[in-house]
């Protein structure tokens, strides 16, 4: 599998989403954002992913203007938070984020988590303004097969991402079978598994292969044709989880990985949560 810090997969409407970006989550608005993004930037990354929620779309958007890399070239995720869901409230909710990053358009709106009751109304926003061009494409995240089997019984527009916790101690393959069958490009979140490297497995693989535990992580993820978001405000950081490109892990390395799941998340559940 020959591939760089610029390959991309293509969603159903053809659009090309690279596979590999930066994710901002509990980065400070401010000069501490500003400065990963346009470390990553710089390191090659093409795809920044933020939400309302994270509060700092204004720093993402002040580093994608002053990068000196064309708007174009450049993929921008944001997401509509839980208490913004529903038809109106997301639409307000999306100029608010528009307001913040001072973009024309934003690459990919994502519905945060399936709130009960509420995410359906929300998606439709979602398509509303896909068909209005503000955004390039449209999906969601923390979804579960039960959500997206209720959501696309009555969607106009098939989500084209699903943004997921993922690592080889989540493998999450039902969910990644049912995304790969529907043509829904699977995303992974917290893919560092919260630097738990202490593996033994991960340990060795990293001897093996001469790359950190978070390069053997992120090259798996990129060998299952999974977008991955590692998350760092550093730069030094930022720039080795891109260095994943001069190896590959091998058919029986990667299954060994596999093997290691347990079901374990160390973020919420989508069938239950309270925020």
């Amino acid at each position: 599998m020959n591939l760089t810090a610029q390959s991309t997969v293509e969603l159903l409407n053809g659009i090309r989403m690279p596979r590999l970006g930066l994710g901002v989550w509990r980065s400070k608005e401010g000069p501490e954002t500003e400065n990963a993004v346009s470390a990553a930037l710089q390191a090659g990354y093409r795809l920044i992913d933020t939400a309302a929620l994270y509060e700092n779309e204004a720093s993402v958007g002040r580093a994608v203007r002053s990068s000196g890399v064309p708007r174009e070239q450049i993929f921008v995720t944001t997401k509509v938070w839980n208490s913004e869901q529903g038809y109106d409230t997301a639409l307000k909710a999306f100029q608010a984020s528009m307001d913040k990053l001072g973009l024309d358009y934003v690459d990919l709106y994502l519905v945060h988590w399936p709130v009960p009751g509420k995410y359906k109304e929300t998606y439709r926003a979602l398509e509303t303004l896909y068909e209005e061009g503000k955004v390039r494409a449209i999906g969601v995240s923390n979804f579960l097969v039960h959500h997206l089997e209720d959501l696309m019984g009555s969607c106009r527009i098939k989500p084209m991402v699903n943004q997921v916790e993922m690592h080889p101690l989540l493998t999450r393959k039902p969910l990644l079978e049912f995304c790969k069958r529907e043509g829904i490009q699977a995303e992974s979140w917290r893919p560092l598994m919260r630097g738990g490297f202490d593996i033994p497995l991960l340990q060795e693989l990293s001897a093996k292969y001469g790359k950190t535990p978070a390069q053997i992580l992120i090259r798996w993820h990129l060998q299952l044709d999974i977008v991955t978001i590692p998350k760092s405000a550093r730069a030094e950081r930022i720039r080795e989880n891109a260095d994943v490109f001069g190896f590959e892990l091998s058919r029986e390395d990667m299954a060994r990985i596999d093997g290691l799941n347990e079901d374990r998340r160390f973020g919420a559940d989508p069938d239950n949560f309270d925020f």
